[in-house]
């Protein structure tokens, strides 16, 4: 049995945690981190690329990248919001991590060129939902970059992971209402509980493989119907 869960119940069942201080962005992001590594040719001379946002996912996002980092991987992260999270930030200076603060479709996508890993860690389930009302498609200028980097993607052909869900499809119904603009995943780490969005089509088809982290919060799902359930 498969079953996933609306982005407000990941919400509801992270804020006690979160509310107690338990670091779950750092959980998260070591998460994502071991299972990047796993997946490298060889971790001393690989090379990530990081597309991270302004939130929490790229929070994450930007946090794994420290930790890559710190383990002798190249690292490059690249804002394409403008800005990072502020601590996630620093720790990815701490680590090496070479910062680009870059929104030009063209600047963005050249740099996807001979990366081994491609993380898209720009939207999370933040974005909002169809079930909360929200929307997931992204809009200008960073809908621009991200048909930009799907396009060198295509030629490049590096792993593409992931960070909770693929920027730009819905969390709670599977939407995708701007498939030009989402990369299509090998592999998405989703983190608490799975999102009844990666379960349904079109969105299942742009996740690729799904990975659950429960990250330790995942008995905050307990008595909570999901919205999906699947044989």
């Amino acid at each position: 049995m498969r079953i996933g869960y609306l982005a407000a119940q990941i919400r509801e069942a992270e804020l006690p945690l979160l509310e107690r201080g338990v670091p779950l962005m750092l959980r998260a992001a070591q998460a994502l981190a071991d299972q990047i590594s796993s997946v490298l040719p060889d971790p001393a001379t690989a090379r990530v690329l990081v597309l991270a946002g302004g939130g929490d996912n790229g929070a994450d996002a930007t946090y794994t990248a420290s930790l890559l980092a710190a383990a002798g991987t190249q690292v490059e992260v690249v804002a394409v919001k403008g800005t990072l999270h502020e601590k996630a930030e620093a720790a990815a200076r701490d680590a090496g991590v070479e910062l680009v603060f870059e929104q030009d479709p063209a600047g963005v996508a050249a740099r996807v060129a001979g990366a081994d890993v491609l993380v898209d860690g720009v939207l999370g389930i933040g974005s909002g939902g169809a079930a909360a009302g929200g929307s997931p498609a992204l809009r200008e200028p960073l809908r621009s970059v991200m048909v930009a980097v799907k396009a060198a993607a295509a030629e490049a052909d590096p792993l593409i992971i992931a960070v909770d869900i693929p920027s730009g499809i819905d969390p709670d119904d599977g939407a995708v209402p701007d498939p030009d603009a989402v990369l299509g995943a090998h592999l998405t780490i989703t983190f608490i509980g799975l999102k009844a969005g990666l379960l349904l089509e079109p969105a299942k088809s742009f996740a690729g493989k799904v990975w659950l982290e429960p990250i330790g919060a995942m008995q905050g799902l307990l008595g909570k119907t999901p919205a999906v359930q699947l044989p």
